[in-house]
């Protein structure tokens, strides 16, 4: 199994969920981040005055899929998050060795 992580824009957030639900991916962990790359933040203004954004808001989404659909789910979230520019994000693979059900007790593929 694989834990699958990617960092991508706000509003590209629903196009990646749709993406995903369209692999069979049944579940998915969605959370607000900040942070910077190559992007290194941006400027505002606010009230007239000018300031550095040096964390730029994300989302990170995280699924754990068996290791047969590792392409499949990678080639939805380019495909869905791309925009071409820079700050796209970034896909984050992990191995997992256990996944376990806590209502069941089921384990590995039968608790994704």
């Amino acid at each position: 199994m694989k834990k699958v992580e990617a960092i991508v824009r706000h509003f590209k957030l629903d196009d990646v969920k749709d993406a995903l639900t369209e692999c069979g991916v049944a579940g998915m962990t969605v959370t607000e981040v900040r942070g910077f790359g190559r992007q290194k933040g941006h400027t505002e203004t606010y009230r007239g005055t000018e300031y550095e954004v040096d964390f730029v808001p994300k989302v990170k989404i995280e699924v754990v899929i068996p290791d047969a659909k590792l392409q499949t789910v990678l080639e939805a979230i380019m495909k869905s998050a791309q925009t071409g520019q820079v700050g796209d994000g970034k896909i984050f693979v992990y191995d997992m060795t256990d996944v376990i059900r806590i209502r069941t007790g089921e384990a590995g593929e039968d608790a994704t």
